[in-house]
């Protein structure tokens, strides 16, 4: 008799995001709020009747409060601040994008040819880190589409990791012995441009079914070598907490299962999401560990900060993946920046990626050389928890391969030539 448990009915009830509708003309899709301007009012004399004043939570930060101000000026801080509101009020057309940000032609002719490629989807708490005139801002360009994405280059592939070959059941990629990834769904609140599963993500293939996670579940359950598994997607924390919770239950009662780990955006693109109902849910899973992506020092923001110190304070040890984009973050002092950034919200630097060859990256994606001169530049230059592994993912399924500039300058007898931070050389006694 198997020890499942049955998904309750009470998950059912609760809403879930919805998948992404059918691309529509731009025309045709409706404004789901209404922006206005910044209106002046005349200083009002205190009375002798205290007036109920809607304040802003001090962690924000100017660049959101003025967003705010402009575009949404009747939302309320409850509203605000409930990360349903912010995943039902995305950024997702053509007209509502024009609204807050000036476009250059070829993002607007890249929005307009639409098509088949990644839709798009944008909070509008990221939507107010986004600069509205600068097409070239690190974040614009990662979550605006762009008529580069139409150009194909030699040895682009819309799966270039070749999950789907690792695929045994749907949902599952086992590449590892050990461990598997589990795409729980296809659904992320804010989509980047780059991201890897493109061919997928946000097209409603992937779905939060219960017979398709039970499916995925026992397959993990009768893979004894399986010790730890990725909950990715899509972003796991776009479930409601009653299924989430039901996934982490199923799987800690396998006994060969160790080790549990969430992939997520949320804290830089939601951090509305880390509520404090939610770290409740996920201290009940440890040992859970949870990796977080992070690309810009503009996404270290107070709301970020404030989330990530609330997982922290779950007791759930952070890791930050960075993938390496061109004109993003390719510069020591960027990437720098970002890792410093990263640990005064005690959030480890993990991985730097090098990016995927997925169809039309090509104007994304840094030469080898770069990562190298990246990590370089911070090795040595700052404490050690500040460097993340520089990786490339092979294309074919190959896995991740680490990168790092050449220290090992090689041997002579007993003695091995290395090299430090600074370029100077010194031998190390290694007897053969």
């Amino acid at each position: 008799m198997s020890n499942r448990q049955t998904i309750p009915q009470a998950v059912e009830a609760v809403p879930e995001p919805l998948p992404e509708p059918p691309p529509e003309p731009p025309s045709a899709v409706a404004m789901p709020f209404q922006p206005s301007p910044v209106t002046e009012r005349a200083p009002v004399r205190e009375t002798t009747r205290r007036l109920s004043v809607v304040r802003t939570p001090p962690t924000s930060s100017p660049q959101v409060l003025a967003f705010r101000r402009k575009f949404f000026p009747h939302v309320s801080n409850k509203d605000w601040t409930n990360w349903q509101w912010q995943a039902q009020n995305r950024f997702r057309s053509l007209i509502q994008i024009e609204r807050v940000l000036t476009l250059s032609e070829a993002e607007r002719e890249a929005i307009v040819q639409g098509g088949s490629m990644l839709p798009i989807g944008i909070t509008p708490y990221y939507m107010s880190l986004v600069s509205p005139d600068d097409p070239n801002q690190g974040l614009r360009r990662t979550v605006i589409p762009h008529l580069n994405e139409f150009i194909r280059t030699p040895g682009e592939a819309d799966d270039p990791l070749a999950e789907d070959s690792h695929s045994p059941v749907p949902g599952i990629v086992h590449r590892y012995p050990d461990r598997v990834l589990f795409l729980v769904l296809d659904f992320c609140s804010t989509y980047c441009r780059y991201c890897t599963r493109s061919r997928v993500v946000g097209h409603g293939e992937i779905v939060a079914s219960p017979a398709r996670l039970e499916k995925a579940i026992d397959y993990i359950r009768a893979t004894p070598t399986i010790r730890d598994v990725l909950l990715s997607g899509g972003d796991p924390l776009s479930l409601n907490e009653n299924r989430l919770d039901w996934i982490l239950t199923e799987l800690r009662k396998i006994p060969h299962v160790e080790f549990l780990r969430i992939g997520t955006k949320m804290p830089a693109v939601l951090p509305q999401r880390i509520t404090s109902s939610l770290t409740r849910m996920l201290k009940r899973h440890h040992p859970l560990w949870m990796s977080i992506h992070f690309i810009h020092p503009d996404e270290a923001t107070p709301e970020a900060a404030a989330a990530c110190g609330r997982l922290a304070d779950a007791g759930i040890p952070l890791g930050a993946q960075t993938v390496l984009l061109k004109g993003v973050n390719d510069t020591v002092e960027t990437m720098k920046c970002l890792v410093h950034k990263l640990l005064k919200m005690r959030v480890r630097p993990y991985y730097l990626y090098q990016c995927d060859p997925i169809s039309g990256s090509a104007h994304f994606r840094t030469s080898i050389e770069k990562g190298i001169e990246i990590i370089e530049g911070l090795r040595g230059h700052t404490t050690g928890y500040a460097v993340p592994t520089y990786v490339v993912d092979a294309p074919g399924g190959g896995g991740k391969i680490p990168l790092q500039p050449a220290y090992l300058l090689g041997r002579d007898g007993d003695q091995v030539h290395v090299r430090n931070y600074q370029g100077k050389t010194f031998s190390y006694p290694d007897p053969l």
